[in-house]
């Protein structure tokens, strides 16, 4: 404690110059997440879209101050018919690296959305970009909209939920057209809904609309044909304004409680703000080290120094291991992986945390668990399991994981009486919402990561029945221009292997996506793919779904209890969906970005899939020994690490 606290000085002084350099927030990025798109005014211009593609270069490669406004306008051209105007708008709470990667990511997909589209509009979940052949700065568009939603709820909850909904929107609007947050047009409300339910909203308009323009604009978005009533969560896209909501957070709460207790205009003199940054800066140092210091302390851990410091992990002790998992209680035992035990447990501040306890024998498991610990405490996205800690102490090697209170989704889904829980919307949700999981990992993480082993045993989920993808112990991470590889010794699930993988060992992120189609079969069958394995039949499920496909009778493929309640049209789409990822040739799987595409535009047409890759494989675990082993019960494999 005493060497740490003769370093207060030099800490002071090193994140004082941080926090002068650097004003953003820090909190890890967020990722953008494609919602829809719109595309008006075919046209065979030239010249129009060599100043589109200019237009688009000059938006998507602004400096990080820009990026930090979260608003740019430009135009590129000397005057009709081939001069075009654009702009970019993200959300406010968002640091510059997430609004400058939404951006990129908008302006390399809005040519391919829209191709020869002279009025065009791309929406993600965190920006919006536009160009048009028409000025558009300071002007409100109202026309072109397009909503996406998560999933429905009963009857019952939803008429006391739309009341809270209603009443919401009519305080939100007001204070985000008049800017009240910090001088943007940007306001977020949170409200209780039940004892375990909170409902956030959000909503915003351009920085350059009228107070007026942008109230009507957010009045037009929250109309019940934009903004659906009724579900978990909306969000509502005008070309001028959007509105959310939900009931999770989905939007930074830091960065708007700095937004709310931004100064006055009058208190905007430098000589207040350079005072008003000095103290705060203080109090935030002393505040800082004074917490760490108390937090390492409390929690019983260390930094690991030499090993693992870019992997943003705490190093727990083990004695605080042990008092977490009551001494690794049986009460406390979750399940039993391939390698070890998985425990829960509380730490002191009372967060419950999962526990995957090695088993000391293994001797095959250090290189999976290092890993898992590169791997996973580098990933921030919803739809997966965070990874909070790990402990390294003589023979034991330990993962501290998030607890996710309503187990796996196949502890539901098969049987008999939970699998009432997973109506038609909540299913179709959960699908989604993997895909976008795993469109993460594909394309939009730091790193580019193969799964491996994506299966309906490690989706798990929260308290709120949101997916998380769990299980790095096997994702191997390749360069950011590779795609593929070879692997030297077999691991995985049998079913939901891809022929390449099984026979030649051969896996790419195209092995997943069979894997993805293999798990949207069973969650809308509600059938394993091993319970189609019996001596006299080798049909799997691919077969068994492509059979009624052939036939013309896909709603067969449906469990039996969602036929009634469910959307014919959002079913066949996701049997046809499945059927493609699980085709023989990688080649004509989709990727990951495509399968999203589908999911959610409905304007897409999808190609005929080809007969699947092949029936039935048995439920066993191939490891890397060659040992066909049982399942895991816990669903979270187990996997050994040991420092560098």
């Amino acid at each position: 404690m005493a060497s740490s606290c003769c370093s207060i000085t030099s800490s002071f002084f090193l994140l004082l110059c941080f926090l002068l350099s650097n004003s953003s927030i820090s909190e890890a990025e967020q990722w953008p997440e494609y919602r829809a798109n719109a595309c008006y005014v075919p046209s065979n211009d030239r010249l129009y879209f060599q100043n589109v593609n200019t237009l688009l270069s000059a938006l998507t490669s602004k400096s990080i101050s820009d990026y930090e406004k979260g608003f740019a306008y430009d135009m590129e051209g000397q005057g009709p018919p081939d001069q075009v105007f654009g702009l970019y708008l993200c959300r406010a709470d968002l640091r510059s690296a997430s609004c400058q990667a939404c951006i990129s990511n908008a302006g390399q997909r809005i040519l391919k959305a829209c191709p020869g589209m002279k009025d065009s509009t791309i929406w993600y979940d965190l920006c919006m970009l536009t160009y048009n052949y028409q000025p558009i700065i300071s002007t409100a568009r109202f026309s072109t909209y397009a909503y996406w939603y998560e999933y429905n709820m009963s009857d019952a909850t939803a008429t006391s939920f739309n009341e809270l909904l209603e009443g919401m929107l009519e305080a939100l609007i007001p204070k985000a057209a008049t800017g009240q947050l910090a001088g943007k047009k940007f306001a977020v409300n949170r409200t209780i809904f039940t004892a375990s339910q909170t409902l956030y909203m959000l909503a915003q308009c351009r920085p350059d609309l009228k107070a007026a323009d942008c109230n009507q604009c957010l009045q037009a978005a929250a109309t019940v044909d934009k903004l659906p009533r009724g579900i978990g969560g909306a969000m509502s896209f005008l070309q001028s304004c959007n509105i959310r909501y939900g009931n999770y957070s989905f939007y930074n709460e830091t960065a708007v409680a700095l937004m709310e207790s931004a100064p006055t205009p009058a208190l905007r003199r430098p000589g207040v703000i350079v005072a008003i940054i000095a103290a705060a800066i203080s109090v935030t140092v002393v505040s800082f080290l004074i917490l760490r210091c108390f937090l390492r302390k409390r929690h019983g851990f260390k930094q690991y120094k030499n090993d693992i410091q870019t992997a943003e992990a705490i190093q727990f002790n083990f004695a605080a291991i042990r008092a977490a998992t009551n001494n690794f209680s049986a009460d406390n035992k979750l399940g039993d992986g391939g390698f070890g035990v998985v425990y829960k447990g509380r730490l002191q501040d009372g967060q419950d945390v999962a526990v995957k306890r090695l088993f000391r024998s293994s001797a095959q498991g250090a290189a999976d668990f290092k890993n898992e610990v590169e791997v996973v405490a580098k990933l921030q996205h919803r739809n997966l399991v965070r990874l909070l800690g790990f402990c390294v102490e003589g023979e034991e090697k330990i993962l501290v994981f998030e607890y996710m209170p309503n187990r796996s989704l196949d502890y539901f889904l098969f049987d008999s009486e939970k699998r009432g829980h997973l109506d038609w919307s909540r299913r179709y949700f959960i699908v989604s919402e993997i895909a976008q999981g795993m469109l993460y990992l594909h394309e939009y993480s730091r790193l580019r990561i193969i799964h491996r082993d994506l299966k309906i045993g490690n989706i798990l989920l929260d308290e709120n029945m949101h997916p998380k993808i769990s299980d790095f112990g096997m994702a191997r991470i390749v360069g950011v221009n590779q795609t593929q590889g070879t692997a030297s010794k077999i691991a995985g699930t049998l079913g939901y292997m891809p022929p390449e993988y099984v026979r030649a060992g051969q896996f790419s992120v195209k092995s997943d996506v069979y894997s993805f189609g293999m798990l949207v079969l069973e969650i809308m069958s509600g059938k394993k793919n091993s319970s189609f394995g019996h001596p006299d039949n080798a049909e799997g499920l691919p077969s068994y779904a492509w059979k009624h496909w052939t036939d013309g009778t896909p709603m067969e493929v449906l469990d039996p209890i969602l036929r009634d309640p469910c959307k014919r049209n959002e079913v066949i789409r996701c049997i046809h969906m499945s059927l493609l990822c699980v085709q023989q040739n990688p080649a004509d799987r989709p990727t990951m970005s495509t399968i999203d595409n589908m999911h959610k535009n409905y304007t897409v047409t999808l190609p005929d899939p080809q007969p699947p890759a092949f029936g039935f494989y048995g439920p066993n675990i191939i490891e890397n020994n060659g040992d066909e082993r049982a399942p895991s019960a816990n669903k979270l494999t187990i996997t050994q690490l040991e420092p560098r």
